[in-house]
């Protein structure tokens, strides 16, 4: 059985820079109204750079949400109607300054389904060609190059904390491991 809701109703409570925040009324399979708190996000990407010697290029920045700096896969949100190809391909080369003679999908992530519209789209970047990185204006990073062995040895001991970053990893581990056999 599938136990369907249909929104009957609903009002913006806020409208910001990235998210949108909506108060709907919804029908529930059973005919009773219920409400729901919907953060409307327009998603977006993670990409996992990983060299030929299997050295991943990390950010660590401050998340201000969070109160303290924090181990990422680099990423960020799609611009409404954006290819999350391009989007990826764009973090990459601003917060690494990396291009990717290979970029692979990876799939996507919900991530938080129970409030948040928010999807990202996942990559495996290789054959990693350096730049200049080139981030946003208000974006500080520090680049760390870390074995994807000792990252998913953090993710297993819940040193890393950040949801895009744990799947993305241990995606890209699986994925490599399928692909050398």
């Amino acid at each position: 059985m599938e136990f369907t809701e249909k929104r009957v109703d609903g009002e913006y409570k806020y409208k910001g820079l990235i998210v949108n925040v909506r108060m709907d009324k919804a029908e529930l399979f059973n005919g009773h109204i219920v409400k729901r708190e919907v953060v409307e996000h327009p998603g977006g990407v993670t990409v996992l750079p990983i060299d030929d010697e299997g050295n991943c290029y990390m950010v660590e920045q401050f998340r201000y949400p969070m109160g303290k700096m924090m181990l990422e896969a680099p990423a960020g949100k799609l611009e409404y109607g954006e290819e999350p190809r391009y989007s990826a391909e764009r973090e990459l080369s601003e917060e690494t300054g990396f291009t990717a003679g290979q970029l692979i999908e990876m799939g996507t992530y919900s991530t938080s389904p129970g409030i948040s519209t928010e999807v990202l789209h996942m990559y495996l970047a290789l054959d990693l060609k350096p730049g200049k990185t080139h981030p946003d204006d208000d974006e500080y990073l520090n680049i760390k190059k870390m074995p994807l062995t000792q990252l998913v040895d953090m993710v297993m001991s819940g040193e890393i904390d950040d949801g895009k970053t744990i799947v993305a990893v241990l995606k890209a581990e699986k994925y490599l491991k399928n692909q050398s056999k």
